[in-house]
């Protein structure tokens, strides 16, 4: 498994409005295509993680994904 982009997303909390960042990182699997690892770090107690298994177009969706547009696959 090879990763080949990380990037932080800032966003508000919903339920305290204080503001924090979540992860992401993007990595290549030689069997399965994509995949896309997700994890709220700012609150290790509290965090949230997910792991999507992405197709070639959405990785590259994903990768040209512009700042304000940052954080489409938490929705």
């Amino acid at each position: 498994m090879q990763m080949i982009h990380l990037r932080k997303i800032p966003f508000i909390d919903v339920q305290s409005l204080a503001s924090r960042q979540a992860r992401e990182a993007l990595f290549r699997d030689q069997n399965d295509g994509f995949i896309l690892y997700l994890s709220d770090v700012e609150d290790p107690s509290n965090s949230e993680e997910r792991i999507i298994h992405l197709e070639p177009r959405e990785a590259l969706i994903w990768l040209n994904e512009t700042p304000e547009d940052g954080g489409t696959f938490w929705r």
